[in-house]
């Protein structure tokens, strides 16, 4: 397989081809997700939750992404690689949002970055696209406004703040956006914005009538088990076949079975020669 740019996904989406975007936040991770044929990779602010436990998006770092990125690149995946901009960049205005997005290129090797909601975010979006990096906007539930909505809640749910959705849509389009997560929006919304943008738009919780899907690697096979939103189908029971494996291990250790001959590595040394008699 070739790379895929973002040129690919705008073309794929006109083809009627659905895109397929996994997050990875490591190297191994990133491997597996990339020969799985997705067509790309999110480093998402996700990794705040599902790798360092915390309860939101919010402590992440541009460090911590820039990290993760870089752990992602060295896997040379086939896929675009996607950064998430953490909390506390764009939200700075313009120019953080440029240091950011160029430190996630040059230091991360990240293809494209993504920045959640419209509004005065739309500056932000049009300075880093100026500068010739891709962006992926973000509507609809974006975790770092938990606090603003209230919580994890469903967006777009009556006719005036649907309105106001499919109008940011159109607004990121605009400023330059290559890209548009929806998430956690209701179906026929996301259909009607997916049906009124030329971009890509890629759901999350948000049905089956956008141009692709995005789940969290941990929660498709779940290897993350804190709580699982409506819109997450579990592919296997990951954390579980990970655990019994593991006791396994644990048991041939206690038991002696591990490691055994095959397991070990011999030797070619010989013992001391007995002088010759006469």
């Amino acid at each position: 397989m070739s790379k895929v740019t973002v040129l690919d996904l705008a073309r794929r989406k006109n083809d009627g081809q659905k895109l397929v975007v996994l997050t990875a936040y490591d190297y191994a991770t990133a491997r597996v997700v990339d020969a799985a044929g997705v067509d790309a990779i999110l480093v998402g602010d996700s990794l705040g939750m599902v790798v360092q436990g915390h309860d939101s998006t919010l402590p992440v770092s541009m460090d911590d992404m820039v990290y993760h990125t870089r752990c992602v690149a060295r896997a040379k995946p086939n896929a675009c690689i996607v950064t998430d901009l953490p909390f506390g960049t764009f939200q700075r205005g313009a120019g953080a949002a440029l240091d950011a997005s160029i430190r996630a290129v040059q230091e991360g090797g990240a293809e494209a970055v993504k920045i959640e909601g419209a509004g005065p975010r739309c500056e932000a979006i049009e300075a880093v696209t100026r500068a010739d990096i891709p962006v992926w906007g973000h509507l609809g539930l974006t975790p770092q406004s938990v606090h603003a909505f209230g919580g994890y809640r469903v967006q777009g749910k009556d006719a005036r703040s649907a309105g106001k959705l499919l109008a940011a849509a159109q607004e990121v389009e605009q400023v330059g956006a290559s890209m548009l997560v929806l998430e956690a929006i209701p179906h026929d919304l996301a259909a009607e914005i997916t049906a009124s943008v030329s971009i890509p738009t890629i759901g999350i919780g948000a049905g089956p009538h956008c141009d692709g899907q995005v789940l969290v690697f941990h929660d498709v096979l779940g290897w993350f088990d804190d709580f699982t939103p409506k819109f997450v189908r579990r592919y296997a029971q990951g954390g579980q076949e990970l655990t019994a494996a593991l006791r396994r291990f644990a048991d041939d250790v206690r038991a002696g079975k591990f490691p055994d001959l095959e397991h070990s590595y011999g030797t070619t040394r010989r013992g001391p020669r007995k002088a010759r008699g006469h």
